[in-house]
């Protein structure tokens, strides 16, 4: 009974490692995608030159 027990949570351990790491890879590629789009839609500063868009 115990090592199904540890095959079990062995499992349920990687389904949930798995799922926490797409979850990760999903945010990182939305968070690269409103970079890029915050990169090519900045705006226009004083003088022509353009501006940074964000803050640091």
């Amino acid at each position: 009974m115990v090592p199904l027990l540890l095959v079990l949570l062995l499992a349920l351990v990687l389904f949930g490692a798995g799922f926490a790491l797409k979850a990760l890879w999903i945010i990182a590629v939305i968070v690269l995608v409103l970079w890029a789009l915050g990169f090519v839609m900045r705006s226009a500063g004083t003088g022509g030159k353009r501006g940074r868009w964000y803050r640091w």
